[in-house]
């Protein structure tokens, strides 16, 4: 029992296959794809549009063109590119094809022993090998801002994240035993145009539709936070830390408890280093977790920066009725990094909702 068979995911209400099973999955829906009649091609970055009778409102892609000089006319163009994909984002922004800023939620990851969580969950010394490790969910309002807990791993590893040179960011999974001695939680708070244009100084704010007229605002926020963490880890993905009790008492960590986390941790001030409407909202809301859970709240915890990528900072519009974007008829953005979905399920449902769509339309 300590190890569940793979049918409970099948009736599970929180199913985990395993970020280690992943990627024979990955192949299998490659080759089913495939199979079909789909066709993969690697290494081929897109680069620009070949955008054909376009005015302000209207118009079609003809085209897309990759790095390495190669063209590919479609009928339909779907893009799914994911949420740190800055440069397709910055290409439509440079095409004057229409995007948007849109909010979403930025913090840390935090790590306690499992056996803690195990224990304040199961209220138990020891975890009987008949329960799985424990997970948990918390939310918390602050001053009227929303903190929660994202992605929570239980058994789990802390694990680098970034996308460019000199930036940093972490991210949580859980092998398929769940068997690691760590528990680990993206712990986010909300931003809010204000909160970006304050920290960024860039843009303005549209007044009535509250949309600031930089739409990578957002994308540069986050840019900032990072790269100011990957400078406080001092270089090679090492990240900024501090034990659980001390970052919400704004104490320095003279010491810092062993992490899953093995690019290795820096011990720092991290009221320092956040912005302070998140590191206020993040330090509150801690104490608070500790009075629902109590042991919680602990120094044998370690806080760990930056947990930046929970959703995109951009939304790609779309009618609602034929999903494609507004100025062009035959692009269909999809998925998280169009801004329409928040995780790996709802990708994929997004995914299939455009390409029954398509099948129809298309055919028709």
């Amino acid at each position: 029992m300590a190890q569940r068979s793979e049918e409970s995911i099948l009736y599970e209400a929180h199913p985990h296959i395993g970020t280690n099973k992943l990627p024979h999955i990955i192949i299998a829906m490659r080759q089913q794809i495939m199979d079909s009649g789909g066709l993969f091609l690697f290494e081929k970055k897109v680069v620009d549009f070949d955008i054909e009778s376009r005015s302000l409102w209207g118009g079609q892609i003809r085209s897309v063109k990759t790095a390495d000089g190669n063209s590919f006319e479609a009928d339909a163009f779907i893009l799914a590119t994911g949420h740190s994909a800055r440069d397709i984002f910055e290409l439509l922004r440079k095409k004057n094809i229409l995007i948007e800023a849109k909010p979403f939620a930025l913090g840390v990851r935090i790590e306690h022993p499992q056996s803690l969580i195990d224990k304040i969950q199961y209220r138990c010394d020891l975890r009987e090998a008949y329960l799985p490790p424990a997970a948990y969910s918390v939310v918390q309002q602050v001053n009227g801002r929303g903190v929660f807990s994202f992605c929570m791993c239980p058994g789990g590893i802390i694990a680098p994240a970034a996308t460019a040179a000199g930036e940093l960011v972490v991210n949580g999974w859980s092998p398929s035993k769940r068997n690691n001695p760590y528990a680990n939680s993206g712990m986010v708070v909300q931003v809010e145009i204000e909160d970006a244009l304050r920290e960024v100084g860039s843009g303005q704010l549209t007044v009535g539709n509250r949309v600031s007229s930089n739409p990578l605002l957002f994308l540069e926020f986050q840019k900032m936070v990072e790269q100011k963490c990957f400078d406080a880890g001092g270089g090679k993905f090492v990240a900024p830390a501090q034990r659980m009790a001390d970052f919400s008492n704004g104490k320095f960590s003279s010491t810092l408890p062993s992490s899953s986390y093995l690019p290795g941790l820096n011990s720092v001030n991290l009221k320092e280093l956040l912005p302070g409407f998140i590191y206020e909202s993040l330090a509150k809301a801690f104490m608070q977790f500790g009075k629902k859970m109590p042991g919680y709240f602990t120094n044998d915890a370690v806080v760990v920066a930056t947990e930046s990528r929970t959703s995109s900072p951009v939304r790609i519009p779309r009618d609602s009725d034929t999903l494609a974007h507004p100025q062009l008829s035959n692009l269909f953005p999809s998925g998280e990094g169009a801004g329409y979905a928040g995780g790996i399920v709802s990708a994929a449902m997004d995914g299939e909702r455009i390409a029954r769509h398509l099948a129809v339309s298309l055919k028709g």
